[in-house]
């Protein structure tokens, strides 16, 4: 298939996968940059790569992401670079006519005491999670302006709302990372290491949904395929799970024998996150890797990228 499409944030996570089902099913003509080949803070370098390549359909997964103490320590830096990026693709491909674009958000959009699961409609009806309002400030700024250029322009840009992800190429440094993969990493090291025990964040009581995120990208083409409307959509598996029961998951499947320690000086974040992705559901698509499935694939991943950093630090 020829349509030429361009998937901002390649190298990342969701933007890896979606390349990754781009080619499972034919399409050819497909367009990366990364960030030393493109700057997508610099609306002139983006409106130039626009007009050279000249896509047709364009994913904007690229993003500054992170976790809650990435989101707390760093607020101007998660506030400005998403609004940055996000506006430059978009506007771009409003100048440059791309015929579709699919605009990527993420489920702390929603008010921190929004009745769950979270329906679309429940955006701007509260206050947001302090934790990682910057994060979730840029992205309603992205709904909106995909919205906005609908209806003055008639522009065909939509929005999606996945849930959390986690999967290959995901982001394993304890830092910056989330809850999951942050999970798989302490755990294997902890085993290396035969530690007695592991401390993890917060009481483990706080709710939440994980999407495989090949899962998601088939979402994303499933859009760009049938869907063309103004409300955004969510994008979840549809159930949820406490963290504890999660940590303990992860363990397992690790193999780590010691003891998890709950630390609960630090934050728990949002007691609740599922989203109601019914709309989507109705629309014919589901979800297809289960979490256990997913954790056990997620750790396949980990461990090839553990022994490569492993072999590259033997030769240093």
């Amino acid at each position: 298939m020829q349509a030429r499409i361009y998937v901002a944030g390649h190298l990342g996570l969701v933007g890896s996968a979606i390349l990754r089902e781009l080619e499972s099913q034919g399409f050819s003509c497909l367009i990366t940059r990364t960030r030393t080949e493109l700057d997508l803070l610099d609306a002139s370098a983006v409106d130039k790569f626009y007009k050279k390549e000249d896509p047709e359909f364009v994913f904007v997964a690229a993003a500054k992401v992170g976790g809650i103490q990435a989101n707390d320590k760093q607020p101007a830096e998660f506030l400005y670079e998403n609004l940055q990026i996000q506006n430059n693709l978009i506007h771009g491909a409003y100048k440059n006519d791309v015929k579709k674009l699919l605009f990527l958000g993420s489920s702390c959009i929603y008010p921190k005491w929004a009745p769950q699961p979270l329906k679309e409609d429940y955006l701007l009806t509260g206050p947001l999670e302090p934790t990682n309002q910057w994060y979730a400030i840029a992205k309603i700024a992205g709904i909106k302006l995909c919205e906005s250029y609908r209806r003055q322009y008639r522009s065909d840009f939509i929005s999606a709302m996945p849930t959390n992800m986690y999967g290959p190429n995901d982001n394993y440094d304890l830092q910056t990372s989330h809850v999951l993969p942050a999970l798989i990493r302490k755990f294997h090291e902890a085993k290396l290491a035969d530690h007695p025990t592991v401390a993890c964040w917060g009481t483990g009581t706080p709710l939440r949904e994980f999407l495989y995120v090949d899962d998601l990208a088939r979402a994303c083409l499933f859009l760009m395929q049938k869907y063309s409307e103004d409300q955004f959509l969510n994008v979840g598996y549809g159930s949820d799970i406490s963290i504890r029961e999660l940590a303990e998951t992860v363990q397992r499947i690790v193999g780590f024998r010691g003891k998890i320690e709950w630390d609960k000086s630090k934050p728990d974040g949002t007691s609740r996150k599922l989203m109601d992705s019914s709309r989507l559901f109705a629309l014919g698509w589901r979800p297809q890797i289960d979490l256990e499935a997913g954790i056990r694939l997620a750790y396949d991943d980990f461990m090839k990228k553990f022994q490569i950093a492993s072999a590259k630090s033997e030769i240093d």
